[in-house]
């Protein structure tokens, strides 16, 4: 969810990292290629406040700094207007800019609509957040003891897939490969307890896959069609999907994805050594192109694809109220905690949602891309970041929270910026 600081769990890719708390332009109507797509409707005009034009250079600064070759940068607020803006190119060293209009993969904001759809199950009286996983997959280790609860909250006790070295060697050496909700499952469940349900935070994976798995169950639906019910199409997100466990394409339009080594080098982090950053620095050191790999390892975890557009409609509704009745959305919130009990002001997690400093929602990274998206409902300010690079190899953040962190000062000056808690 938003960036850098909890354990890791598998590859950001499908995974996220609580976030926070972008060389070529393109003004929504005017540089850049022009407007693809379709999705919740684009506004015609883009503010022109000093405040964004400050965005705008503070971007480009740190997309050069961070070797990151493109991404779309928009900011909703009462006070500044709506900006909306491509910058750099859709291809590494490429010509082609980005689209404020392209599609990117999400990542682990996927997570926020398994979880959404789960309390939609629980109104309806489905289901219970005490409810055991047990009743609903009686295979899971001391199942009985987790909560559907402690899965969307991230504090299960149950270790992560997608940090299993042979899991990320796989992926490396079949990109293509189709993963099934139980094989990642079954990799999970060979590995030890992180810990006893409820004691701790520890962000993994494998406690969404099994609440997509609920859900199916339930609903007797695939997942992708109940996203579509229950979230897209009400919202108006026509450019946004889950696709389905064979389909590693992206909608047209969209930019080519990048991450600078494989799967299994960049398990322990993203960073690149010294040597290896300067070489990328000079461009003799090439990132791999990870746009076709086949995301079905994500899933219900991180697999969904979408627009600026869309996710600014959806992060607003999901933070400030549209998906669920009152009572259950300040469940929600409500259960937002710290992830680092001994740090009050740390980046905080609950029922498939985030915070981090004052922004609220989710952030998502999946080999080749880094998206964040927030907002602040006491200044009713909306921040969404796409990017066509997984992180940055200077620090191994992720790009998306790299961007955004140069960008707080402007939004929030005097708001210092919480570590984010990491996780693979």
């Amino acid at each position: 969810m938003f960036a850098s600081g909890w354990t890791r769990p598998g590859r950001r890719r499908g995974t996220t990292r609580v976030a926070v708390a972008a060389m070529g332009l393109a003004l929504v109507v005017s540089c850049g290629s022009p407007t693809r797509g379709t999705g919740a409707p684009e506004p015609a005009a883009t503010s022109k406040s000093p405040v964004y034009e400050q965005l705008a250079r503070t971007v480009r600064g740190t997309m050069d700094a961070g070797l990151i070759p493109g991404a779309v940068v928009m900011v909703d607020s009462p006070e500044w207007g709506r900006w909306s803006q491509s910058f750099g190119t859709q291809t590494y060293q490429g010509t082609s800019p980005v689209s404020v209009a392209d599609h990117f993969r999400v990542g682990s904001n996927t997570k926020t609509m398994t979880s959404t759809v789960i309390l939609q199950l629980v109104q309806e009286g489905r289901l219970k957040l005490s409810d055991p996983i047990s009743r609903f997959e009686p295979d899971v280790p001391n199942g009985g003891n987790i909560t559907i609860a402690n899965l969307s909250e991230m504090r299960s006790g149950l270790p992560s897939y997608s940090v299993d070295k042979g899991f990320n060697r796989a992926l490396d050496e079949d990109p293509q490969r189709v993963w099934k909700p139980r094989e990642l499952l079954d990799i999970a469940f060979r590995q030890p307890q992180v810990s006893a349900p409820g004691k701790q935070f520890y962000y993994s994976n494998t406690n969404i896959i099994l609440l997509g798995l609920v859900v199916e169950r339930l609903t007797g639906k695939p997942l992708s069609q109940v996203f579509k019910e229950r979230i897209f199409t009400p919202l108006g997100m026509s450019s946004t999907l889950l696709p389905g466990p064979r389909d590693a394409s992206i909608p047209e339009n969209h930019p080519q994805g990048y991450q600078y080594g494989d799967n299994e080098q960049t398990l322990n982090s993203y960073a690149l050594p010294a040597g290896q950053l300067q070489k990328a620095r000079e461009g003799t050191l090439k990132p791999l192109d990870e746009t076709s790999a086949n995301p079905s390892w994500a899933w219900a975890a991180g697999g969904a694809i979408s627009t600026t557009q869309d996710l600014s409609v959806y992060v607003k509704k999901l933070v400030a109220g549209g998906l669920l009745d009152a009572t259950t959305q300040r469940v929600r919130l409500d259960s937002i905690r710290p992830t680092d009990p001994g740090d009050p002001a740390a980046a905080g997690y609950g029922l498939g949602i985030a915070s981090f400093g004052p922004l609220i929602g989710h952030d998502g990274q999946i080999p080749g891309f880094m998206t964040f998206m927030g907002h602040d409902p006491g200044k009713r300010l909306t921040v969404v970041i796409m990017t066509n690079l997984s992180a940055v190899p200077a620090n191994g953040e992720g790009s998306a929270l790299q961007i955004l962190k140069a960008m707080m000062p402007t939004l929030y000056p005097g708001v210092s910026v919480p570590k984010d808690p990491a996780r693979r």
